[in-house]
């Protein structure tokens, strides 16, 4: 047992307010994500469109509020015209980005109503790869033009009366990456974006747009492609997009357990160069950042074992794709991330965990008619989304720090807060495997105090997992006891989230 964690909160400092848009996810025709996960016509729960009701049951549990869609680097090779009309008449695709066979089957049409029935916003990717200005304005056209035009009348055709009414739009993905079809260099990106931009905006000038950061901050051109296209996009968008994945290094759990900190430096250059290029959007304040990608995802498995498989066998539809096995410390870094995502709320405009379903998801389904069931990392982001809400409260935590090879001294335990009206939440994430700490916190005078822990279960170990009718990792509830001097304590295990919850006086 190491000496006290003291934290305070001074719930009159408030900070930014948490946008809700920050619990976004991502579904992505990849994988199993679409089909054999949130679509899957003869699964006992479908409904009349072929969706499973059991996952969408629990989609809303996870509590997300946007979903990004279509991809991802599907997006860079798909032609949205494929997934509307007759479904009988839409062609078979070969998909290039994940060497799979796309049927069409499911196309904005069909995904749209999927997400208002699951109370998800819709954030729609356009394809800068291989396509660009006129499609893009096509899709919107379709898409938010009530009628009375070629392209608003075929999507009255194809069964939609109304405009889908889509707000938020990103402006192509990933396309600093060499991986990515379309792949381009800063400035052709950057003019294209404006060009795409510029046009969208005059056909809806509502739209929100989302420009494409650097697709991770290893990449050689960081720093310089998000200058470079934040100067051609200016005035033009609203959000600039970071890509962030973390995964452990076996030899080194202690700065993979503080990732938190890695994405806080990124989300802080990234700022820094929006300031520096004096980069507003529309409306003239800053340009906003969405961390529309970022999980937890084993990639050096992927690399080395899974993609040589996937791209030098056939064209399968819905193959299994990054279906990572999430652990109890995989869970814990994704709470230290939503802690650190709300704490960057200042400058952090949405994030979309991704993705939802099946691929590095909280969500998995069992192929041939099987249960759906969460992951560990399903457990923080749907109490963090239920609770987090109101404005920030930044604490000041005085206790033990860890040493990381990457990312130096970190404080052991992690903490956010926030307030909204009288009620109070704080977050913890405790980053040691070893050693336990007593919490002492003060939060001034509260009542109905509430709190639940995420840590390794009975009879498990840092590397427990869930599986389908077996979910051992689940948040339990934490005694918390309130002392005469107002101060709560409880103990706080190793490798644990914790979510705690009071009313204040």
């Amino acid at each position: 047992m190491t000496s006290p964690t003291r934290i305070s909160v001074d719930r009159t400092a408030l900070g930014a307010e948490v946008p809700r848009r920050l619990f976004g996810t991502f579904v992505e025709h990849m994988g199993r994500c679409v089909y054999d996960g949130i679509h899957s016509p003869d699964h006992a729960t479908a409904d009349g469109a072929g969706f499973r009701a059991d996952v969408q049951e629990l989609v809303r549990e996870l509590g997300a509020t946007v979903v990004r869609y279509p991809g991802g680097n599907f997006v860079s090779g798909y032609r949205w015209e494929d997934g509307v009309g007759p479904s009988a008449e839409r062609p078979v695709r070969l998909d290039a980005a994940w060497h799979s066979t796309e049927t069409n089957e499911v196309g904005l049409h069909e995904f749209a109503d999927w997400a208002d029935a699951a109370g998800l916003e819709v954030m729609e990717a356009v394809n800068l790869g291989t396509r660009g200005v006129a499609e893009a304005a096509d899709l919107l056209e379709y898409a938010n033009h009530p009628s009375g035009t070629a392209l608003s009348d075929r999507r009255r055709t194809n069964g939609r009366e109304e405009p889908f009414g889509i707000r938020l739009w990103c402006l192509g993905n990933e396309m600093d990456g060499p991986w990515q079809i379309g792949h381009k260099t800063a400035d052709e990106y950057g003019r294209l974006a404006a060009e795409s931009a510029r046009m969208m905006r005059f056909l809806d000038p509502s739209v929100e747009l989302v420009a494409a950061g650097s697709s991770n901050h290893e990449m050689p051109t960081f720093g310089e492609w998000e200058r470079t296209v934040l100067r051609h996009t200016a005035g033009l968008v609203d959000h600039i997009s970071v890509h962030a994945y973390y995964e452990e290094d076996p030899s080194d759990a202690a700065s993979f357990l503080a990732s938190g900190v890695a994405l806080d430096r990124y989300i802080g250059e990234v700022a820094d160069i929006i300031d520096e290029v004096g980069a507003t959007g529309p409306d003239g304040r800053a340009i906003g950042i969405s961390v529309d990608e970022w999980n937890v995802w084993n990639q050096t498995r992927w690399n080395e074992v899974d993609k040589p498989r996937v791209f030098t066998g056939d064209w399968p539809i819905a193959p299994r794709l990054i279906e990572d096995d999430y652990t109890v410390t995989d869970a814990v870094v994704v709470g230290s991330l939503l802690i650190t995502l709300i704490r960057r709320s200042d400058r952090v405009s949405m994030a979309n965990l991704a993705q939802l379903v099946n691929v590095i998801a909280p969500i998995r389904t069992e192929p041939g008619g099987g249960a759906a069931w969460r992951q560990t990392t399903f457990h923080p982001f749907a109490l963090t989304a239920a609770a987090a809400t109101g404005r920030v409260v930044h604490p000041r935590v005085d206790g033990a720090t860890i040493d990381t090879a990457r990312h130096g001294a970190v404080d052991a335990v992690d903490a956010v807060a926030t307030v909204d009206g009288d009620a109070v939440t704080v977050l913890l994430a405790h980053r040691e495997l070893d050693a336990a700490t007593d919490v002492e916190l003060d939060l001034g005078a509260v009542t109905d105090v509430e709190a639940v822990v995420l840590t390794i279960p009975d009879g498990g170990d840092r590397h427990t997992t869930n599986a389908a009718g077996a979910e051992r990792v689940a948040p339990v509830a934490l005694s918390v006891e309130v002392g005469a001097d107002g101060i709560l304590r409880f103990p706080l295990p190793p490798l644990a989230w914790v979510r705690l919850r009071a009313r204040l006086r």
